[in-house]
């Protein structure tokens, strides 16, 4: 299996497999989501966008990174969200970086959202599906947030078939900047436990499969029973 990885300034034409990276925290969050109940999570352009189909769907549930802000009914904060129940609900994300790397490779035949929480889950799918090629979408710090090139290689390397300790992989991301701005609570609506959760290595069983459908971009849950399963044929 041949990888790349690139940020999202780098990404000149859509790839044939795209695995978007962000492990702290949007796609920590987003299983994070799923777990809690949630049946998709439409990846929204900017907070407007997201605003917008908020108005338009007052059921939906509106999420975005950073501090609290109007409009909004959670953060990007997957210790916040743990106890929050999404049971049915449709949630729309934006966050500066994870729905951003996604949207910027919705042409993608096959677009993956993945972190820690669901590494084995996405390295199962690239196997299951034979991927020749795959570009890894290194969300953060355009490219340079460590924490995501480590899920990243790490993911690579398991979908290569290859016996893989994890653990240097999970220390280089528990040292990265995003984890120790977390840990100083350096960022805005975050949780004390927001690190340690981004570092669960799979606690999820599902991979996160995003497709566009109607103009939007719709991340749902991929199991072997999904019926997803039908789109990716």
């Amino acid at each position: 299996m041949q990888t790349r990885f690139l940020g999202i300034p780098e990404l000149a034409q859509p790839p044939s497999v795209a695995v978007v990276i962000d492990v702290m925290r949007a796609f920590t969050v987003a299983a994070w989501a799923f777990a809690r109940g949630a049946e998709e999570i439409v990846l929204a352009g900017s907070l407007d966008e997201a605003l917008a189909l908020k108005a338009r769907h007052p059921d939906w549930v509106a999420l975005k990174d950073g501090a609290p802000a109007p409009g909004f009914d959670i953060v990007n904060s997957p210790a916040l969200l743990r106890t929050y129940d999404l049971g049915g609900r449709t949630v729309v994300q934006k966050t500066t970086a994870g729905t951003v790397g996604a949207l910027a490779v919705r042409e993608a035949p096959l677009v993956l959202c993945a972190g820690f929480v669901v590494a084995e889950a996405t390295a199962r799918l690239l196997r299951a599906r034979g991927c020749d090629s795959v570009t890894f979408v290194v969300t953060g710090e355009d490219g340079r947030a460590d924490e995501d090139l480590a899920c990243a290689q790490y993911i690579a390397r398991r979908a290569a078939g290859a016996e893989t300790d994890p653990t240097g992989f999970l220390r280089r991301a528990a040292a990265s900047r995003a984890a120790t701005e977390l840990a100083q609570g350096l960022r805005r609506g975050a949780h004390p436990d927001d690190v340690a959760l981004c570092l669960e290595l799979d606690r999820f069983p599902f991979a996160m499969v995003a497709t566009e459908e109607d103009s939007l971009m719709v991340l749902r849950p991929y199991t072997a029973l999904s019926p997803v399963d039908e789109t990716l044929d």
